[in-house]
């Protein structure tokens, strides 16, 4: 390691996970505090949870009047629009009545009923999130919708940690907004940082790891957030906005590597949700993202791009895809 170049670690809850800096260099200390100001200050502009926020506020005048919005609430928004477009609906941000429906019937460990969700299901509709890009305000069409950022949320807020270590003159720093991972530059002594992939059916394992610099590493997975059924079936947190159930894809796993980090984010839950043949289609269209994409064999795809730079544990099948 580089003489003079401290190590300075700092782990806080914040966003619903918890959340574990590292800094190097001479303000390292004083970054660190201020990324966790801005994870205070992000949180209570995007949560939907904080009655005060931003999205909030958008929620409650559903169907009535748009909000005017900060910078980062309107920045945010614009780019789930995007993604929802090119998408073509696997990326909903308009996805929160699902997102509540499936969240309660969490501790019950019963699904919803198949009539709620129907009810449900036609208030996911993005195109109803209107934008004014003059006066930054934003609104939804529809009484009963309700905006949610689970799927690109973190993501931006790891950007924007990575731009608070950046002010600091900080060059070298690693971000872990609970398994998204952002990484400003290289380890203090020249190398690449080892990110982890958690091997989707064994816990406290790893499938592999990437070798990342100045890159977004982020994973969507069945296992995060999920029950069993009565009926012996995984029900996770990935929500299909098309048919308002868990994704169904073939997939068990997506880690998606990517210079920005809110990209990263967005896309790992469209390719789980795409599966493997519409999800590379989908991919060509970011060049220079790459992906892991693990199925339900726990075979482990990955992208030509990331061929020297994904390392598999011991006994991992994998295949590189065209």
């Amino acid at each position: 390691m580089i003489k003079h170049e401290e190590a300075f670690k700092s782990m806080h809850f914040g966003m619903n996970t918890v959340m574990t800096h590292w800094a190097f260099g001479r303000y390292a200390a004083e970054s660190l505090k201020a990324v966790c100001k801005e994870a205070e200050r992000l949180e209570k502009k995007l949560s939907r949870f904080i009655p005060s926020s931003e999205i909030s506020r958008i929620n409650k005048s559903a169907g009535m009047r748009s909000e005017r919005l900060g910078g980062d609430t309107y920045e945010v928004l614009s780019r789930a629009v995007e993604f929802s477009i090119c998408s073509q609906g696997l990326f909903d941000v308009t996805i929160g009545p699902l997102v509540s429906l499936w969240s309660n019937s969490r501790g019950s460990m019963k699904p919803p009923e198949d009539l709620s969700i129907r009810r449900v299901l036609p208030l996911v509709d993005y195109t109803g999130l209107q934008l004014d890009p003059y006066k930054k305000a934003s609104g939804l069409q529809k009484e009963g919708q309700s905006i949610d950022l689970g799927g690109i949320g973190k993501g931006f807020a790891g950007d924007r940690f990575l731009e608070v270590f950046s002010k600091y003159g900080v060059k070298s720093a690693l971000t872990n907004i609970g398994g998204n991972v952002a990484a400003l530059g290289t380890k203090p002594d020249g190398s690449p940082w080892r990110v982890g992939i958690r091997h989707p059916r064994k816990e406290n394992s790893l499938i592999g790891f990437v070798s990342v610099s100045d890159k977004a590493v982020v994973t969507s997975g069945d296992y995060q957030r999920y029950f069993i059924g009565s009926d012996g079936k995984r029900y996770h947190h990935i929500l299909d906005p098309t048919t308002g159930y868990p994704a169904e894809s073939g997939l068990v796993s997506v880690t998606v590597v990517a210079d920005c980090s809110m990209d990263a984010d967005a896309l790992s839950t469209i390719l789980f949700v795409a599966g493997i043949n519409k999800g590379i289609k989908f991919l060509k269209e970011f060049p220079g993202v790459e992906a892991v994409l693990i199925d339900m064999n726990l075979t482990v795809h990955i992208t030509r791009g990331l061929k020297d730079c994904f390392q598999a544990g011991k006994g991992i099948n994998t295949e590189i895809l065209n």
